[in-house]
């Protein structure tokens, strides 16, 4: 599952990132390292950016950058 499969207020953990260069690494410098918790915070009126919670940080990122996170859903 991908981090653009989580809905508004669900959390989850990130487990990889598949992307590669500076992207990745920009990600990472934003804190979606493995082990973080995300949080989906809402999503922007057109559905795109979608606003997370890492680290303490409101974080926003377009539906095709989410979709390179792999994450792993909390359970309920």
């Amino acid at each position: 599952m991908t981090l653009d499969d989580l809905k508004t207020g669900q959390k989850g953990v990130v487990l990889r990132i598949n992307a590669t260069g500076p992207f990745k690494k920009r990600l990472l410098e934003m804190g979606f390292v493995a082990g973080a918790e995300v949080e989906v915070i809402k999503y922007a009126p057109l559905k795109d950016p979608v606003e997370y919670l890492v680290k303490g940080y409101h974080v926003s990122l377009r539906h095709e950058e989410a979709a390179t996170i792999e994450v792993e859903p909390f359970s309920k």
